[in-house]
C-alpha cells in the first residue's frame, strides 16, 4: 500500500507542474495575441501631425543688417500699433566729448502710431549718457550733443527707445545696439 500513496503523490506532483506550465503558456500565448491584435490595429492608423503656425519673431538689428531691415520696413504700409518704424544712423561721430554729432539723426517717422523719447546708454556699465527730448510722429532730431562729456575712442552702447502714449506714459520699449565715437 505504500507503494501505491508514493506513485499517487507523484501523479498530483507531475500534475500541478503540468498545470503550471499550461497556465504560463497561457500568459505567453495570450500577451502574444495582445501584442499582435495592436500592432494589426495601429498597422492602418497614421500618425498626423499637427502642424502649428510659426510665431512672428522680431529680429535682432545691428550695424551691418540695419539697412536690410529699414528696407524692409519702407516697403510696409502702416506700423502697427505699439511697433516702432526706426530711421537712425547706427555710428555717432562727435568731434570731441562736449560738440554736438557730425551726423547723428533719429527720425520719428511719419507711418508710426505714437511720439518717441529715447536713452542712450554705455553697454558696459549702463550709464545714461543721452536723453532725447519727447519725438512727435513725423519729426526728425539732428542735433545730438551727449549729457556725457566722454573721452577720444569708440563706445558700445544701447539705444532704448520709450513709445508713448498721448499723457507720454511709456507703453512699450524697443532696444539697439549702437556705437558713439568720439575723435578727439
Amino acid at each position: 500500500m505504500a507503494d501505491t500513496t508514493e506513485r499517487s503523490g507523484a501523479a498530483s506532483g507531475g500534475a500541478r507542474n503540468a498545470m503550471a506550465i499550461v497556465g504560463v503558456a497561457l500568459v505567453v500565448a495570450l500577451i502574444g495575441v495582445i501584442i499582435a491584435l495592436v500592432m494589426v490595429l495601429n498597422r492602418g492608423e497614421k500618425v498626423v501631425y499637427v502642424e502649428e503656425e510659426p510665431t512672428q519673431r522680431t529680429r535682432v538689428v545691428n550695424e551691418d543688417t540695419v539697412r536690410e531691415v529699414v528696407d524692409n520696413i519702407n516697403e510696409m504700409d502702416f506700423v502697427q500699433p505699439g511697433y516702432y518704424e526706426v530711421s537712425m544712423n547706427m555710428n555717432w561721430i562727435f568731434p570731441d566729448g562736449t560738440s554736438p554729432s557730425s551726423n547723428a539723426f533719429v527720425e520719428n517717422v511719419p507711418g508710426n502710431t505714437n511720439d518717441v523719447y529715447f536713452d542712450v546708454q554705455l553697454r558696459d556699465t549702463g550709464r545714461v549718457i543721452y536723453e532725447s527730448p519727447l519725438i512727435p510722429r513725423g519729426e526728425r532730431l539732428e542735433t545730438v550733443q551727449l549729457d556725457t562729456d566722454l573721452d577720444a575712442g569708440a563706445y558700445d552702447c544701447v539705444i532704448i527707445y520709450h513709445l508713448v502714449d498721448d499723457q507720454q506714459r511709456t507703453i512699450s520699449t524697443l532696444s539697439l545696439g549702437m556705437m558713439v565715437t568720439i575723435e578727439s
